[in-house]
């Protein structure tokens, strides 16, 4: 039996654990929802050039994705942005070399011809910023279109930014998210990690921002 106290804790254990799982699933449904809220995209056919968005710890997916998109048929070129950011030390270059120089890697590794392959000039700090380089670029070499290719919880996001940069331009802007599991946590996991508090729950305070800031 044991004692009072021992009886009246089992009784007390038994009430929150019902209550706990209750929380629990209540939070992992939530979870899954504020993160799927954040994957968008917009469709179209075929463009004038992929736009493969700034991300160093993102840019192996980003890059396979667009390389897969080049490969269908669907666009001529892809453009990336730079964000200035080097990655770790390369043996055979014999110094760091930025992440746009291991995307353009990627994306030739991947099929896809380095004369298809164009770096902008400028680095950049921000979506806004890259919303911005693009239009400009896209304004000098009279490109009608662009497909966009960013990590999924950075989708949203990069969708608002681009068409409120290219708003009036006469330039259709498409974009198509990485699929989520290869460098970014699953939707219903995200919350398990460090890295998907970065991207999902950090992700949202940037989209604040944005709003405040950009609208």
């Amino acid at each position: 039996m044991g004692t009072p106290s021992e009886i009246l804790r089992r009784g007390r254990a038994r009430r929150v654990l019902p209550l706990a799982l209750v929380a629990l699933a209540a939070w992992s449904l939530l979870a899954r929802v504020a993160a799927g809220a954040l994957i968008v995209s917009a469709e179209i056919g075929r463009a004038d050039a992929i736009v493969v968005l700034a991300g160093s710890s993102t840019y192996v997916e980003r890059t396979r994705r667009a390389a897969e998109i080049f490969r269908e048929g669907r666009a001529a070129k892809i453009l990336l942005t730079d964000d200035g950011q080097k990655g770790g030390w390369s043996n055979e270059l014999e110094r760091n070399p930025r992440f746009v120089e291991r995307a353009a890697d990627e994306l030739e590794r991947a099929g896809v011809p380095r004369g298809k392959i164009e770096a902008l000039p400028r680095t950049v700090s921000t979506t806004h910023d890259e919303a911005l380089l693009v239009r400009e670029h896209a304004a000098a070499r009279g490109l009608r279109s662009i497909l966009i290719v960013t990590s999924a919880y950075h989708s949203r996001r990069s969708l608002w930014t681009f068409r409120r940069a290219f708003d009036g331009s006469g330039v259709t802007v498409g974009l198509e998210p990485v699929a989520v599991g290869e460098q970014t946590p699953n939707v219903g996991a995200w919350w398990l990690y460090p890295r998907g508090w970065q991207l999902v729950a950090g992700e949202y305070v940037k989209l604040i921002y944005y709003w405040l800031r950009y609208r």
